[in-house]
């Protein structure tokens, strides 16, 4: 024990207590690069499509290609903590990592394929059914509990998309056919399945990983395996030569503010996934869904503010019933954790009682032997 500047005595922090207060330090940095990461990555992608750029597979290739960025906190983690990277990884864990890689990389495509078409409005309020199906696919994998909150919030998230895609007709930029349209709502739509379907997939392998520094690793290998897909399809379609014809003769703000996007680009989009795999790997696969479901009506309001998207009224209800649904969620955990917090404390204080009455039944005891003792010896 240490005193302060007052002379009052003031404990040392205790191992748990500094835990504690590291784990939630590093959620907070881990939901601040899901948030800047997830809204500056919808704007920018939306940016680059708006100013005359057409290739889905650069859209693809941007979202993976900021890989080697995650060497810096590889690096620091390897000076902070003297552990050697990569170590732990067994032949399964990075066959998974592979192969997750892949189906990334696939869902990539289909985000670029719904994004060109969808205005950032639309395409965000689509992408939180992925909250639903994250549901339904966490009770399958990770056999989540189902409560009333997080039916609640799935019930009121489906409902907002429904009421998203009936009134959204009005909102197709001008020469997209109907059918084009739809194609981009379905393959947004078999995004948020992917998505959802790779969110409990990676709780179930994070159970494996003992520390934060071998998740970065693993998404790092996730990461290079989603960019060789992209890159093989940019090059089997000739993306490479049509990403440079586009930054000089198509791209309309010229090719310093094209490769500017594009870079821009590769840093959200790995500021977004590595947030994501952090708060999957620090609470659950939900949670981490949740989250970017929060996220969805900074997305609404940033297409509105910055393109001018239209935001009439039923896309107003869908974006009310999609916070509803999230704000019930959080109310849910709120109790939760204040029902845990409370039996808890029950806990303690029967433990409590339970010694106070051994320590009373043993005093008794003693008293009975001494009353024994002194009437034999009467």
């Amino acid at each position: 024990m240490c005193t302060n500047k007052g002379g009052r005595p003031q404990m040392h922090e205790t191992e748990q207590e500094r835990g504690k207060r590291y784990y939630m330090i590093l959620l907070g940095i881990n939901y601040m690069c899901l948030f800047v990461g997830s809204v500056s990555s919808s704007l920018l992608s939306k940016f680059y499509f708006n100013h005359k750029g057409g290739s889905r597979w650069v859209s693809t290739w941007v979202q993976c290609a900021g890989f080697p960025l995650l060497l810096f906190p590889i690096y620091l983690f390897k000076i902070c903590t003297d552990r050697t990277p990569f170590t732990g990884f067994t032949p399964k864990i990075l066959s998974l990592s592979i192969i997750i890689g892949f189906l990334l990389g696939l869902n990539n495509l289909l985000f670029s394929w719904g994004n060109s078409y969808l205005p950032v409005s639309t395409n965000s309020l689509v992408l939180s059914t992925q909250l639903a199906f994250t549901l339904i696919t966490s009770v399958v994998i990770v056999k989540q509990k189902i409560t009333f909150a997080n039916l609640n919030c799935v019930i009121l998230l489906t409902l907002s998309s429904v009421l998203l895609a009936l009134g959204s007709s009005h909102d197709k930029p001008i020469g997209l056919t109907k059918v084009k349209y739809f194609k981009g709502f379905f393959s947004t739509i078999g995004a948020g399945l992917l998505f959802a379907l790779y969110l409990p997939i990676m709780e179930k392998i994070y159970r494996k990983v003992y520390c934060y520094a071998m998740v970065v690793e693993m998404q790092m290998i996730m990461e290079m395996a989603a960019t060789a897909l992209a890159t093989a399809g940019m090059a089997a379609d000739g993306g490479f030569t049509e990403m440079k014809t586009e930054s000089i003769n198509v791209f309309d703000l010229g090719a310093k503010t094209y490769w500017l996007t594009v870079g821009f680009n590769v840093v959200t989009w790995q500021l977004c996934f590595m947030g994501t795999a952090g708060m999957v790997f620090l609470t659950t696969s939900l949670t981490g869904g949740v989250c970017m479901t929060a996220l969805m009506g900074i997305n609404v309001l940033g297409g509105v503010l910055v393109y001018g998207d239209h935001f009439g009224g039923l896309k107003a209800v869908s974006t009310l019933l999609c916070l509803w649904g999230f704000c019930s969620y959080v109310y849910g955990i709120y109790m939760k954790m204040e029902e845990e917090e409370e039996n808890q404390t029950e806990n303690i204080s029967l433990e409590n009682s339970r010694e106070k009455k051994v320590n009373s039944d043993h005093q008794t005891h003693q008293f009975m032997e001494l009353a024994e003792i002194v009437t034999h010896n009467a």
